[in-house]
């Protein structure tokens, strides 16, 4: 029987799909989804990590189920290991692991430059005006327009909707930002469940940072390692309404009226 050669190689064949489901689950998840019409949501490193230890766990599994394939796959391990002319590579090897194992730990340990959550403002004061897809829109005094609009039951129909496909993944399907990929951002996704969140805001605080995302914070608000991206861009005007709609309705929170405003604005004054 002819020895599998090249990529034939079970060793080889490992390695190109370990490197095919990185470049899958780094690159894939997100750009993917808008070919066939589905929102995208940002896949942070330790997501890509836990899904390569499962893709790593599946090929093991895989070139260890059958014993011939087994002693294959091994082989090249075992060359490099043990065989006298692959001393060369071994020693290059066996330095820069280690090298590269403390490069990377110490990229993770290292002291940051950035202030850290405690100094932040996470609720920064908004601008009055904003442009929303190139046209201006003023933001205080603005209410929900969905609210005297139209059916109720319809726009929270819409606004769950866009909640399951764009915010889910992060904020969670309780709205108590404990999603899938939470865990991966610092800070961490919003808990819209807690009265520190949208319970404090008015409907048009909650459409501005929803519509600018992490890049449209002001100063006060950096530096903030926001991942949420700029909605503006994907949804249109009345699917972020909808979707305010939908998280209050869903968490149980009324709205900040304008009137609470102003009277904070007037007994700060005094």
């Amino acid at each position: 029987m002819n020895e599998p050669r090249g990529v034939r190689h079970p060793f080889w064949q490992a390695v190109l799909l370990l490197i095919g489901s990185y470049l899958l689950f780094k690159f894939g998840i997100s750009v993917l989804p808008p070919l066939i019409g589905i929102e995208s949501a940002p896949v942070p490193a330790s997501v890509v990590l836990q899904f390569m230890a499962t893709a790593l766990v599946g090929v093991l599994l895989y070139v260890s189920a059958d014993e011939t394939r087994w002693k294959q796959f091994k082989e090249p391990i075992h060359s490099v290991a043990v065989d006298a002319d692959k001393k060369v590579l071994r020693t290059s090897m066996l330095i820069a692991l280690p090298l590269l194992v403390g490069f990377l730990t110490y990229r993770q340990v290292s002291a940051s430059v950035g202030a850290p959550p405690s100094l932040r403002s996470v609720h920064p004061a908004p601008p009055n005006r904003i442009t929303f897809r190139g046209e201006s829109m003023q933001l205080a005094g603005l209410e929900n327009p969905l609210r005297t609009t139209g059916e109720m039951s319809e726009h929270l129909a819409a606004g769950s909707t866009v909640y399951v496909r764009n915010c889910m993944p992060c904020h969670g399907d309780r709205l108590d930002g404990d999603g899938h990929f939470a865990q991966g951002f610092n800070p961490v996704p919003a808990d819209f469940t807690s009265n520190g969140t949208i319970a404090q805001l008015t409907e048009s605080y909650v459409f501005w940072r929803i519509a600018k995302g992490g890049p449209g914070l002001p100063k006060e608000g950096t530096p903030w390692n926001s991942a949420m991206p700029a909605w503006e861009d994907i949804l249109e005007e009345n699917e972020i309404w909808a979707v305010i709609l939908y998280m209050y309705d869903q968490t149980g929170w009324s709205p900040r009226t304008w009137e609470e405003e102003h009277e904070a604005a007037e007994g700060g004054d005094h």
